[in-house]
């Protein structure tokens, strides 16, 4: 089943629940993915799920972001309903590796590049995040081959 008809499926079941918070999220979803459909003038044949996983976790990233400025502007109640918000869109999301298996495809794209300074550190990250997709968070991706290259 691709994602775009478990998401709708799951609408239709928050919808009879009467779960309000959960079918806002889930619409939020679909038109995300609708909105990208449509930019791409596929909206007829729906987009693949290898396209819908980063979206969700561009959507992922982008409640964390809202719920840090929240927790800075000392709005806990909002900061909350956006975590919830990433809770949900995460159980759509491949499991997270963890830092010790970034680590690893680090080492092995350290290896296989030949990179040895921070100027090649790009090309590292590159081929992680192809190997990774999103599994695998930018930034800590990013500050493990720092380390490792500096």
């Amino acid at each position: 089943m691709s994602l775009k008809v478990k998401l709708e499926e799951d609408i239709k079941q928050a919808m009879l629940a009467g779960d309000k918070t959960l079918v806002t999220t889930l619409r939020g979803l679909k038109s995300a993915i609708l909105n990208v459909e449509v930019a791409q003038g596929i909206r007829d044949s729906g987009l693949p799920d290898d396209e819908v996983i980063p979206l969700f976790a561009k959507e992922a990233k982008k409640r964390q972001e809202s719920a840090d400025l929240y927790v800075q502007g000392g709005n806990k109640e909002k900061a909350e309903a956006e975590l919830t918000e990433k809770k949900v869109i995460e159980g759509y999301l491949p499991e997270r590796l963890s830092e010790g298996d970034i680590q690893k495809l680090v080492d092995k794209a350290i290896a296989a590049t030949g990179a040895n300074s921070p100027a090649q550190m790009g090309q590292v990250i590159g081929m992680v995040k192809q190997k990774a997709g999103a599994s695998a968070d930018g930034a800590v991706i990013a500050r493990l081959a720092k380390e490792k290259l500096n």
